[in-house]
């Protein structure tokens, strides 16, 4: 399945979210978002807007849309993931409990590319497209706190 930016139409409204497993330990919650929010910025870089420059002539950056962190456990993530990919408009990223555990990068694809997809603990689930299909999909979950 080609998981591309590209494939969202140009006249949707588009949303970003992230669904992070609520039983994590914070550190682990943070982590998580930031692996899934550097994976989102990579793919697709006019996500972040242009560079600001303050009332000092210091420079800032920040992404240009909202990004709500929601939470759930990992068995509705795993489902929201599935659900996600099969719509196929929308750019999927996740994070596995097989990435968090092993140290090394190595390590991590070697592990993976000997895992089915439906063996793998999903600790986070990043869903960027259309603004319609998120909501359909995580719109009933909370934020996360």
């Amino acid at each position: 399945m080609d998981n591309t930016i590209a494939t969202i139409p140009s006249n949707e409204t588009l949303k970003c979210v992230m669904v992070i497993d609520q039983n994590l330990s914070l550190g682990l919650k943070v982590n998580t978002a930031g692996v899934l929010a550097m994976s989102i910025g990579k793919k697709d870089a006019s996500i972040i807007g242009p560079d600001i420059v303050d009332g000092s002539g210091e420079t800032h950056m920040i992404i240009n849309i909202p990004l709500p962190i929601l939470s759930t456990d990992a068995d509705v993530i795993n489902g929201i993931r599935e659900k996600a990919l099969k719509l196929g408009s929308l750019f999927v990223v996740d994070f596995t409990e097989t990435a968090h555990r092993e140290v090394y990068y190595e390590d991590y694809t070697e592990k993976l590319a000997v895992t089915p997809s439906e063996d793998l603990k999903y600790l986070g689930v990043a869903l960027y497209g259309p603004k319609k299909l998120v909501n359909k999909l995580v719109g009933n979950l909370p934020l996360l706190r």
